[in-house]
């Protein structure tokens, strides 16, 4: 769907509504004089009467569906705005929950989304318009998500190097000894990137970050890689792209992901709705960036010119390589046929790769790596809060969240089958708790491991509800007590109840200190400080606090700001050269989400019912 070429929802449901009126009112009177003969009149009469024969229940039902639209987007549109206000007056839970419901409203409104231009437009310019607010959100350090770090490449700019002889043939030599799937080459260009990254500080030390969160992925990455056929050296390119971040979002280009994918309808074979954004899952995106890069290498012939092609889009190569007549990526770099962007992204690229594959060389051997993430997945199509995952396998709701980035929400979609990620080793332990609970509970109801001294009425407390429903659910008599380890089903009844178990923020009042927060809640001053980016013990009155470790929700609003390079430009060049069908990110086709007034390719795969599965009661408590 074009940006340029979006309507106002009023607008769109005028249209509708002026279908039908279109066939009643036939064509204009014949304004010319005189009467035409019989035998012209007959035919005229017969075709109008054709023209007007329109069926009244089909015509009542569009009106009535136009007028439902119309409602519903009316509403819609009070609902973000009030996020809105909630988001500019600093109150970011608020806003999240005001956004949430406005997409909820339309995905159980019982009309088909994708089937209905205003309403599928109203959707995805509601989903899109969080990615601008949160840029500048973002900015200041308060946004929905952690902030995202400039990967190396981004925060070298558009920096040129002077030609140095002895370096690059120094370089050259210690290649000599470098092995990779790759070829690596070491020029001025890349000679120059490779003493930015080890002399600069900030290049060096954004090196070292992405390097440092490359330990997750790297094993699965490579894996990918291999079995797809192409060179697992192709994982620095993450370097150049997002600093092996899942979750960076460009709001200029819409382009998201640990791969920086565009979000073209159904590309990739990455799945995009309101719920989640396969292109922040980081398997399934690099199953499709090695899927990817293998059709341009079959393209192309030349991995240089793939990875300008990733960057710059493949119809943009192929024209420069006719119009140069040279099908070499160096070439065309010494004649100007490429942008600068491009011209800086793969010499990049491949000093990042050089210098990750000689660590001592390079002053990378006292990096922390990040431990390979360990996990577990099971496909759900069902709801189910992330808290309740959380719950059933011993972890918290922020290692879920962590495990799960591409999700929009706190809770997986309800009909719609999503791979849920999960510690390793709990999926026997999940898929015997979660059968516990009554599939249509599982959006709200708790579970809950007896801790020791705990009382059935303690646990009723955390969890807002009734010590007598928490024995009920349990079948436990009256007066029966709670030993340790005995797990408990917790009947919540409404997501706002279960929201408010284990609450995340605390408002100061007078008199309040860290210390004594730290104490009301159970954790330490220590923690209340690097929750809350504090540096002394003070705090003022009516500071909202975190009080448990910050969950960042992922992809519906994580974004980073290009700053002043040319990516924006250089992916701008239309469709033939963009990540999509034929090519990479093009924001000219109108899928890089810019205002509240603009349209990305967001779309609903699947609407959401309003209707669950029967499941059997709750069981009684069980004893370890």
């Amino acid at each position: 769907m074009q940006l340029n070429l979006r309507t106002s929802p009023k607008n769109a449901l005028r249209a509708l509504l002026c279908v039908p009126l279109l066939f009643l009112a036939g064509c204009p009177a014949n304004e010319g004089g005189g009467t035409p003969p019989k035998q012209a009149m007959a035919p005229a009469l017969t075709a109008s009467a054709e023209a007007v024969k329109v069926d009244p229940a089909a015509q009542f039902a569009e009106r009535q569906t136009a007028a439902k639209v119309q409602q519903l987007i009316g509403q819609v549109d009070r609902t973000y705005q009030s996020g809105v206000e909630n988001y500019r007056s600093g109150r970011l839970d608020a806003a999240r929950l005001d956004f949430d419901f406005a997409v909820d409203l339309m995905l159980s409104s019982g009309i088909d989304i994708k089937t209905n231009d205003a309403l599928n437009d109203e959707f995805e310019r509601t989903v899109n318009a969080v990615n601008s607010l949160e840029m500048d959100a973002l900015k200041q350090g308060n946004g929905f998500s952690p902030r995202i770090e400039q990967s190396p490449v981004e925060a070298a700019g558009d920096l040129t190097f002077p030609s140095n002889p002895e370096l690059t043939a120094q370089l050259n030599a210690e290649l000599k000894t470098t092995t990779s799937d790759l070829p690596l080459v070491v020029n001025d260009y890349v000679a120059g990137y490779i003493s930015y990254f080890t002399n600069n500080a900030g290049g060096h030390a954004h090196l070292v970050r992405s390097l440092e969160r490359a330990g997750k992925y790297e094993g699965m990455i490579k894996k990918i890689l291999r079995e797809e056929g192409v060179p697992q050296d192709l994982i620095y390119q993450a370097i150049a792209e997002s600093g092996f971040q899942p979750q960076a979002f460009n709001a200029k280009s819409g382009a998201g992901g640990m791969w920086q994918f565009m979000p073209f309808r159904g590309a990739y074979g990455l799945d995009r709705n309101g719920w989640f954004d396969e292109r922040f899952d980081p398997e399934k995106s690099s199953r499709a960036y090695a899927k990817y890069m293998k059709t341009l290498y079959n393209q192309f012939g030349d991995w240089y010119l793939v990875m300008a092609a990733y960057d710059w889009g493949p119809g943009n190569v192929q024209k420069a390589v006719m119009r140069t007549g040279y099908a070499d990526f160096w070439e065309l770099y010494r004649r100007n046929a490429l942008p600068k962007e491009t011209k800086n992204y793969v010499p990049a690229m491949l000093a990042a790769a050089i210098m990750a594959k000689n660590p001592k060389q390079y002053g990378l051997t006292s990096m922390n790596v990040e431990p390979a993430a360990n996990y577990d997945t099971v496909t759900v199509n069902y709801a189910m809060d992330l808290r309740l995952a959380a719950d059933v396998t011993d972890s918290t709701l922020a290692t879920m969240v962590g495990l799960n980035p591409s999700l929009l929400r706190l809770n997986t979609p309800r009909d719609i089958s999503f791979d849920l990620h999960i510690p390793g080793g709990t999926k026997e332990m999940f898929q015997k708790r979660i059968a516990e609970i009554p599939e249509e509970k599982r959006a709200s109801w708790r579970f809950h491991d007896v801790r020791a001294g705990e009382t059935l009425q303690q646990v009723a407390d955390l969890f807002h509800v009734k010590a007598d429903d928490l024995a009920t659910a349990n079948d436990l008599s009256a007066g029966e007590g709670v030993d340790t380890g005995d797990e408990l089903i917790v009947p919540v009844y409404t997501s706002v109840s279960a929201a408010s178990a284990h609450p995340q923020r605390y408002t100061s009042r007078r008199g309040d200190t860290l210390v004594t927060v730290a104490d009301r809640f159970g954790v330490s001053s220590e923690q209340l400080r690097r929750w809350n980016h504090l540096s002394s013990n003070s705090i003022s009155t009516g500071r909202s606090l975190y009080i448990a470790e910050p969950v960042r929700l992922a992809p519906s609003a994580h974004t980073r700001s290009r700053g002043g390079r040319g990516r924006k430009s250089a992916r701008s060049a239309g469709l033939s050269g963009s990540r999509g069908k034929s090519g990479a990110r093009s924001s000219s086709s109108g899928h890089g989400p810019t205002s509240r007034g603009s349209s990305s390719t967001s779309s609903s795969k699947s609407k959401v019912g309003a209707t669950s599965k029967a499941t059997k009661k709750s069981s009684p408590k069980r004893r370890r």
